[in-house]
């Protein structure tokens, strides 16, 4: 091989996203000495010619190797004065509820950059409207990381919709930070590491609790369970088998909805004529408020749990009847602003003066602010840990190592801890019941095993 040919490749080499003044230093020595070095092999001919100069070049590249600094790369869309974020949220279509929960983590971080934003950085954090359908959100998605270059995902919402994205961003190995959804499958850290649930407890936990509640209350009970068809609905299905175990088949029956059903009466009334005492509504909030109705207008009374997601008394109790809510079991692990218990707490008394401030107008009553609030904390604390290093790798170390945590927001006794082998934030529940004016915790804090 001629010198040009050496010439070419480290041409070639150039074209690398290292710049070619950074190779200058470290390979102009090594290459005036392979020039000495290739005259004095000049009359080696055939193989063992082509043999050394392959040597020779290998060592050329090692040295400059060698020589460049290894420095941590910070992610896309984070300068001197900014970290990009992004975020999927259904502010229209029938998923519209959940969007106050965007609305709080954007208010939170406006409260952040107005206070100089985390080590001289404003957060942009890109909140994008998906509509709650799985194509949007895979859409979207894609053009927050490929066209408005964002760091990392954050906060989006859905378990079918983060399940649609889920597997192109742990390919490419880009944080899904915090996203809003109890699906049991994203503690599977193997499966996508890169992925990792927000400041809410498991489905799969609400469900124990409502089973074992349940079963101290009728040791023989006869339970139905009416859930959305998919893991949103088939974790709470699961829960309720941990507890039941081989007595599941005989204790439960169960019915399934779609998302663009227009009604869930049918299944309620089937429900009622089986005989069951005790029922366990996994549904979002507008069929919840389908299911109170007509288990009122059937002049039912069993036994009557509400997914936690589904407990909001603006969005939920008033238009069903607040009367016809009355005795309603649920759980949480958030503070109540209807809590007297809290009345003088200084997180509470920090979220009001928030609210008032970032969120006017907005009904304190919907427990989506409350977890807003406290999901934008978290993703504020992985930032200060991460320092300047703000690559996607430490990121997500950062964000599977918090300790102790203890947000504004969150019940009394609740810490948040995560681990790289243990990716739930939130691992505790309590019991509520709806008196007709607020929800009133009762028993103790329920921990996941």
């Amino acid at each position: 091989m001629r010198g040009s040919g050496f010439i070419a490749l480290l041409g070639g080499a150039t074209a690398h996203p290292i710049a070619a003044s950074a190779w200058q230093p470290a390979v102009c020595e090594p290459l005036r000495a392979l020039r000495h070095r290739t005259k004095a092999t000049r009359h080696i001919e055939g193989e063992r010619g082509h043999a050394v100069l392959r040597i020779l070049f290998g060592s050329l590249l090692l040295s400059g190797a060698m020589a460049m600094p290894a420095a941590a790369q910070n992610a896309p869309g984070v300068t001197d004065s900014e970290i990009k974020i992004g975020q999927t949220m259904p502010y229209t279509g029938p998923g519209a509820w959940l969007s106050s929960i965007g609305l709080a983590e954007k208010a939170y971080v406006q409260m952040i950059n107005d206070q100089g934003g985390i080590n001289g950085r404003k957060i942009n954090l890109i909140s994008v409207d998906d509509g709650f359908l799985t194509w949007r959100t895979g859409n979207e998605t894609r053009k927050l990381i490929e066209v408005d270059h964002v760091a990392f995902t954050f906060g989006s919402i859905g378990t079918p919709t983060q399940l649609e994205v889920a597997k192109y961003l742990n390919e490419r190995k880009i944080p899904q930070l915090f996203i809003v959804s109890g699906a049991y499958r994203w503690g599977n850290y193997k499966a996508t590491p890169y992925t990792i649930p927000g400041m809410l407890p498991s489905y799969r936990l609400a469900a124990r609790l409502y089973a074992g509640y349940i079963l101290k209350q009728d040791p023989n009970p006869k339970i139905c369970i009416l859930h959305e068809n998919t893991d949103f609905g088939r974790d709470y299905t699961a829960g309720v088998r941990d507890v039941l175990g081989d007595k599941y088949a005989a204790t439960v029956r169960e019915a399934t909805y779609e998302f663009t059903d227009a009604s869930i009466d049918r299944q309620i009334i089937e429900f009622k004529a089986t005989g069951c005492n005790a029922l366990i509504a996994i549904t979002l909030p507008p069929f919840a408020v389908q299911a109170i109705r007509k288990v009122r207008d059937l002049g039912w009374k069993p036994i009557f749990f509400m997914s936690n997601i589904s407990v909001s008394i603006p969005i939920v109790l008033q238009p069903a009847g607040l009367e016809s809510s009355v005795g309603l079991l649920s759980s949480t692990w958030v503070k109540d602003p209807l809590d007297p218990a809290f009345e003088n707490d200084p997180g509470m008394k920090d979220w009001r003066a928030w609210m008032s401030k970032y969120l006017p107008g907005e009904d304190v009553r919907r427990p989506s602010f409350a977890y807003g609030y406290n999901s934008a904390a978290a993703l504020i604390q992985v930032l200060k840990q991460a320092g300047n290093d703000l690559s996607r790798e430490n990121i997500m170390r950062q964000a599977t190592n918090l300790r102790d945590l203890e947000l504004p927001m969150l019940l009394p006794g609740i810490k948040v801890n995560t681990s790289p082998t243990d990716y739930w934030a939130v691992q505790q529940l309590q019991l509520t019941r709806f008196d007709g004016k607020r929800w009133v915790r009762f028993g103790d804090l329920v921990y996941d095993e």
